[in-house]
């Protein structure tokens, strides 16, 4: 990918997710035109609608941040976690096919099994045991079998930043006004700031080494851990006890160890991703001052 100015990207899912807006904020800090769409309506699951939308805007760039991820509430709705997290990476793959523009596509941890107790690396077999890692799972078959040219797959885990409800966010809401609270400490993974994984995003986009990447913040942590360092961070005095998944049941499985190894990205880019917790800490730093000044 070349850097000029006048490139254009569209995020899709960029108006109101997580990732997507970080995305979005990077991109157009970057000089890039940025184009958003909120979340996907009835004309999305049609190819050639979604083709003459691609032609309409026509990107340098498109980002697909489009999925479901309520990982519950998936078990009782599977066929609209596949619709949307199958069945629709497909189509926009297909809408893409011929038109020369690159794609990222967006994963996650939870298409792995967590049973490795290592690292996972990008080839290690992708075993899901619960409906939206399926899903996940087979969204990212369905681009690869369509052997686009251009396509980047990028793994990520455990989301938090701005602008949206998220795990760190609710767990500083919670000790806000609380003496303790438990949080799950036997399921560690990667914690993932989304204005970090938005700027090494366009960093392994700028390489053009199209593939498949984990892309996470360094370190591992358990959600107890991730908790107690955003707590401690903005100086409550809740305290946070670990206490195991059977006290906390949930209807999807979860996996125990979904750690990303990202050697692949930082061998094509030269960037090694800075730790979750100082990214943790920043987060953290940015919401109590803008708690302050409201």
């Amino acid at each position: 990918m070349s850097e000029e100015a006048s490139q254009k990207a569209l995020v899709l899912g960029g108006q109101s997710g997580l990732l997507g807006m970080s995305l979005a904020e990077a991109f157009a800090h970057d000089g890039w035109e940025v184009s958003v769409t909120p979340r996907p309506e009835h004309w999305a699951y049609d190819v050639e609608s979604l083709r003459e939308f691609f032609q309409k805007e026509s990107p340098d760039l498109v980002l697909n941040t489009w999925a479901y991820t309520q990982v519950d509430l998936a078990e009782d709705e599977p066929e609209e976690a596949r619709r949307v997290n199958k069945i629709l990476p497909g189509i926009i793959g297909k809408a893409l096919k011929g038109l020369d523009i690159p794609l990222v596509h967006y994963s996650t941890d939870f298409v792995f099994d967590g049973k490795k107790g290592t690292p996972y690396l990008e080839d290690d077999k992708a075993d899901a045991e619960s409906v939206y890692g399926k899903t996940k799972r087979d969204g990212e078959k369905a681009l690869l079998d369509l052997g686009l040219d251009k396509l980047f797959i990028i793994r990520t885990a455990w989301l938090f930043g701005p602008k949206k409800k998220n795990f760190v966010k609710t767990m500083l809401t919670l000790c806000k006004d609380r003496e303790n609270i438990g949080v799950v400490h036997d399921q560690v993974g990667s914690p993932t700031y989304t204005p970090d994984l938005a700027q090494y995003s366009l960093a392994l986009i700028k390489t053009g080494q199209y593939g498949l990447y984990h892309l996470a913040n360094s370190g591992r942590a358990s959600w107890c851990e991730l908790a107690s360092e955003a707590v401690r961070a903005a100086g409550y005095s809740c305290t946070v006890n670990p206490i195991p998944s059977e006290d906390y049941p949930q209807k999807a499985q979860r996996p125990a160890f979904s750690v990303l190894d990202t050697s692949r990205f930082t061998q094509a880019t030269g960037i090694t991703p800075r730790p979750w917790l100082q990214a943790v800490q920043e987060y953290v730093y940015s919401e109590t001052a803008e708690n302050l000044s409201q």
